[in-house]
């Protein structure tokens, strides 16, 4: 079965890329703009795309009648914004920053969650987020009705439980982020395993052919 993408309409793209490009991994962003007061979102068009330097991207889409979403909003007023990994312990947390609620309403408490200033942005992390990386913004890329926002990491949060003793690598039985897979199908990281690549002179490789010389 084959798509052209070319003349597809953009829910059957939508689809086809959200159902086969998973898990995703969530990001919860919190937000604090001047006017438009503190908010959390949680975005699932999400990753983390450099280390040197640390840039981790956001995809952002306007709401259905076209509406700039309102931690778009924020992230333009201010040019900051926090990350906050989610595990099963905010799920439902993160499911109810995700309603639509008005931009009056401050979807951290009403989720029931604990909002605490940054330490070099003003927009608020998560207490309860096994991880929170708060960003400044590197650049933000405009499309018709979707805005890319390049974040350069600046700080981050993580509870100690999450990392081995050594501080090196996190700790599977205790960081499981859930990450999204379509529609409302969420997966789990508590089932983990070791893949290791055979070593490379155990390998026949098989050479491009040659083309023959043409006389």
């Amino acid at each position: 079965m084959d798509f052209d993408f070319t003349k597809l309409a953009p829910d059957v793209r939508y689809r086809l890329l959200s159902n086969f490009v998973g898990p995703r991994p969530i990001a919860l962003v919190s937000t604090d703009g001047r006017s438009g007061g503190r908010n959390a979102a949680p975005m699932s068009f999400f990753n983390v795309f450099s280390h040197e330097p640390p840039i981790v991207v956001l995809g952002i889409q306007t709401r259905p009648d076209g509406a700039i979403k309102d931690t778009v909003a924020n992230i333009r007023e201010t040019g900051e914004f926090v990350v906050n990994m989610v595990d099963m312990s905010i799920a439902e947390g993160m499911l109810i920053c995700g309603l639509s609620f008005d931009n009056d309403v401050d979807e951290i408490l009403t989720a029931g969650l604990t909002p605490v200033p940054g330490t070099l942005v003003a927009a608020p992390r998560i207490v309860e987020s096994p991880c929170a990386m708060e960003c400044r913004v590197e650049r933000v890329i405009d499309f018709d009705r979707r805005v890319l926002v390049l974040g350069e990491v600046v700080y981050m949060h993580v509870a100690d439980k999450c990392l081995d003793p050594e501080k090196r690598y996190v700790d599977p039985e205790h960081y499981q982020p859930i990450a999204r897979l379509h529609a409302d199908n969420y997966i789990t990281s508590d089932r983990q395993f070791v893949l290791k690549a055979p070593p490379l002179d155990s390998i026949r490789p098989i050479r491009h052919a040659k083309e023959e010389t043409r006389g």
